[in-house]
């Protein structure tokens, strides 16, 4: 005798007990499975607005200005240059640059005259001004056919704080908080002046003649005296980090400096021992960069410091803008 498959039905109105189990679940799917959705769907839309953000603030090009630039200058020196691994000297332009190791440190210092202000000079990245702008510092010097550059101020990575550059006001918002509110303005005449953002608007420092406001700051050295107390920093910055450092001794007269940092060979520098090294340079006024990843220094078609933002892989950052020597 064959024995048929069975089904309980124990249940009071008939119906199989599994199939009323398999209906229960199945009905506790689909409300699970709505909930899930909307859960999904709010993750995504989530996720979307974040990547937006994050592309809005830190990606995707914006508020873009050419630069407009009247940038023809004394032309180039007649006197073919004297170039050598370490200088440069053309009769109108000058460069001696040293290498030294101080503070477990390697320091790149650039002692620069030059004959006319209009050599003292900034680039930007695309020659355009502009959130999330970048290119290499190398890049930009290039282009401009540059005898010796440096990284500038990251403007890019503010949306507040003066942007005047070779004449020309890209940004008029002051910045009182990031980090100080203290710029560095740079006369027709080539001297230096430190000044207050919430003293003076952009406006008024461009029809006096401001060649150049630099607004990343602080200011590292006064009227021949330290302004950085030891213990100070960037805001975001490390106590000991790359540096770059730009300082006046005398109108035309300038000194440059970029550390290296964040590796075993070299730990970096405080924003206190940059101030102590650009007053024994003879600074009158000197005034901190954007440094970290983006401190570089290139000079005569090579980069000569280790660029690096996090120490394992030595590169050039993209960065917004340069400060450059040349005739164009």
């Amino acid at each position: 005798m064959v024995l048929k498959d069975t089904v309980r039905c124990d249940d009071q109105d008939g119906m199989p007990v599994d199939g009323q189990k398999n209906m229960k679940e199945n009905k506790s799917r689909k409300k699970l499975g709505l909930r899930g959705r909307i859960r999904i769907g709010y993750a995504a839309a989530l996720t979307l607005y974040v990547l937006f953000v994050l592309l809005h603030a830190f990606v995707i090009p914006r508020d873009i200005i050419k630069a407009d630039w009247n940038l023809a200058g004394l032309g180039k020196s007649r006197r073919r240059p004297v170039v050598t691994d370490h200088s440069y000297d053309d009769g109108e332009i000058s460069i001696e640059i040293r290498t030294e190791r101080q503070l477990d440190t390697t320091l790149y210092i650039a002692d620069i005259r030059i004959s006319d202000a209009s050599m003292l000079r900034a680039g930007l990245a695309n020659d355009s001004f502009g959130r999330n702008l970048v290119e290499n510092t190398s890049s930009i010097a290039e282009r401009h056919q540059a005898v010796f550059a440096v990284n500038g101020d990251y403007y890019g990575f503010r949306e507040t704080g003066y942007v005047l550059r070779n004449g020309q006001l890209y940004r008029s918002q002051s910045n009182l908080s990031y980090p100080y509110g203290e710029d560095l303005v740079i006369w027709k005449d080539g001297s230096f002046e430190i000044i207050e953002e919430g003293a003076f608007t952009a406006e008024e420092l461009s029809e006096e003649g401001a060649m150049q406001i630099f607004s990343f700051g602080p200011a590292l050295v006064h009227r021949g005296e330290v302004k950085v107390i030891d213990g100070e920093e960037v805001e975001r910055a490390q106590i000991t980090n790359p540096r770059t450092a730009i300082g006046m001794v005398e109108p035309l007269h300038y000194i440059m400096v970029v550390s290296d940092g964040r590796t075993e060979e070299s730990t970096g520098l405080s924003l206190y021992e940059l101030a102590r090294l650009m007053q024994e340079l003879g600074c009158e006024t000197a005034y901190n960069l954007d440094g970290g990843g983006s401190s570089t220094i290139w000079f005569n078609g090579k980069v000569l410091n280790n660029p690096t933002t996090f120490g394992d892989v030595i590169e050039e950052r993209p960065i917004s803008d340069i400060v450059y020597i040349g005739y164009q």
